[in-house]
């Protein structure tokens, strides 16, 4: 069986924008800066092995509180 190259790059390509796309949702609740999350996660994805971890890591990760913590409300 062959693997033709343009149909793995296809695939690559495919599964790195589906995963920066997941990763920028889930960076929406999980960091402050969803934008490099989702780009990190496309980055990463160009291994997908690379990318499926990191949206684990980011899967587990607690979410971020949405208040600012000022500590003005409390007074």
């Amino acid at each position: 069986m062959n693997i033709n190259a343009t149909l793995y790059g296809q695939f690559v390509i495919i599964f790195a924008l589906i995963m920066g796309l997941l990763c920028y949702y889930l960076g929406r609740r999980k960091s402050k800066n969803p934008v490099l999350a989702g780009l990190l996660g496309a980055v990463l994805s160009l291994i997908p092995l690379f990318g499926l971890v990191y949206l684990m890591v980011l899967l587990f990760k607690k979410d971020v509180s949405s208040t600012s913590g000022s500590g003005l409300d409390a007074v």
